[in-house]
This record gives C-alpha cells, sequence and structure tokens, in this order.
C-alpha cells in the first residue's frame, strides 16, 4: 500500500462513489477511471467503460455502514446477504474491464478459429502460414472506449496447447 498508494484511494474512490449511489437512488456516481455507479430499482449498477453493467443486487448500507447485497454463495449456491468494500468493487471492475478487453479482440480475431481461452489467453488454431506478430498486433489494439490504455499481446505458436 505505501509502495503504491493510487491503489487504497482508488479502493477508498469506488467504494465512496458506491455508497453516494446507494444514498442517492437515481443519480449517478463517478469513479476517477470513468466507471460509473447508480442505484435504480433493485440493484446498484456498476457501468463499465465498455458500457456492460455489473449489478448488485438489493444492495443498501448495513447498520454498521459496509455494504452489503444479495449474492449467490459458491459453495451452497443460496441468495444470501454478502459484503463488499472498495478492494473487492475494484477487484470486480479490473476482471470485468479485462473481460471486454479480451471480448474485444475476439472480435478482432473473428477471422481467426478461436478454440478456447484461459484467463487472458487465446487459443487459436491456423494454418502454418499465419504470422503469431500480426495475431498480436490485432489482439493488441486498444478498444475504443478505453482511449488511452497501451495494450500489447506476446504469443507464440506450438503443435500443441500448453501453457507459456
Amino acid at each position: 500500500r505505501a509502495a503504491s498508494p493510487a491503489i487504497p484511494r482508488f479502493w477508498r474512490d469506488a467504494e465512496s462513489a458506491a455508497v453516494r449511489a446507494i444514498n442517492n437512488p437515481g443519480r449517478t456516481t463517478t469513479v476517477p477511471c470513468g466507471v460509473k455507479y447508480r442505484r435504480d430499482g433493485d440493484a446498484l449498477r456498476c457501468r463499465l467503460p465498455s458500457g456492460r453493467l455489473l449489478s448488485y443486487w438489493d444492495a443498501k448500507l448495513d447498520t454498521d455502514g459496509s455494504i452489503c447485497f444479495m449474492g449467490q454463495n459458491q459453495t451452497t449456491r443460496k441468495w444470501e446477504k454478502t459484503e463488499t468494500w472498495g478492494g473487492r468493487l475494484v477487484e470486480n471492475i479490473v476482471q470485468a474491464i479485462s473481460r471486454d478487453i479480451l471480448m474485444y479482440a475476439m472480435r478482432t480475431l473473428s477471422h481467426c478459429f478461436i478454440v478456447g481461452h484461459v484467463h487472458d489467453e487465446l487459443i487459436i488454431e491456423c494454418s502454418m502460414d499465419v504470422s503469431p506478430d500480426a495475431v498480436c498486433e490485432q489482439m493488441g489494439r486498444t478498444p475504443p472506449w478505453i482511449g488511452g490504455l497501451n495494450l500489447r499481446a506476446d504469443g507464440y505458436e506450438t503443435m500443441f496447447y500448453k501453457k507459456d
């Protein structure tokens, strides 16, 4: 935290924006990174730079001021009250934006035969004359909805899939 003070500041900014949105239904609050929160109807909505929404169902502030919402317990599969905080909100934001960037790359490479993906890695079957550098150049293109982000992709070719 001391080495990267912008990270805990981001946690606080995200939590503060979410709390303001919960306290002011129908009003939009913005995190400095461009993510927006809005409490409407039955959920707190987090609008990502891509326009996609994350929803926190029945979000409210608990008696101690913490953010809680109804979430599905991954073990029991039952819906239950779930607490969250700035760090977890940022984790959701980062993972969701990463997914959106990967989906943008997959659409950019729609002419390729994508057979799978593992986290941030695409698995493509193609003829031997396809240049890995050309695929990496296409995959590293920055989506128009997140200008200013510098992306770069690395790749390798192999006859059988293996983790790099």
